[in-house]
């Protein structure tokens, strides 16, 4: 069986990065997704897709996934790289390059 693992990013609807501390395992979908006939929603055949498993850090969902011998892929987190400015420096002059 072949699972995830990942840290998911801050939501975009939101400004707090409050749910991104944790990691994330899910299963990895066997199956196609579709739209079915009769209502147009995405249906598969897999449940599995919809389990997600929290771990506190990803040294702890890799050794749970070692642990059930599944193959996992490992996403690593990206980092947040914030360059402070101050509001007066939209306002600053820049000479233009010649």
């Amino acid at each position: 069986m072949k699972v995830r693992i990942y840290r998911p990013s801050k939501s975009t609807m939101q400004s707090g990065r409050g749910k991104i501390a944790k990691w994330v395992l899910e299963y990895e979908t066997n199956s196609a997704r579709k739209p079915e006939a009769l209502m147009g929603w995405t249906s598969s055949e897999d449940t599995l897709n919809q389990v997600q498993l929290k771990f506190e850090t990803q040294d702890e969902a890799i050794a749970f996934a070692q642990e059930k011998g599944w193959a996992f892929t490992l996403s690593n987190a990206h980092e947040r790289i914030v360059t402070p400015r101050n509001y007066s420096d939209n306002f600053k002059y820049v000479a233009p390059k010649e």
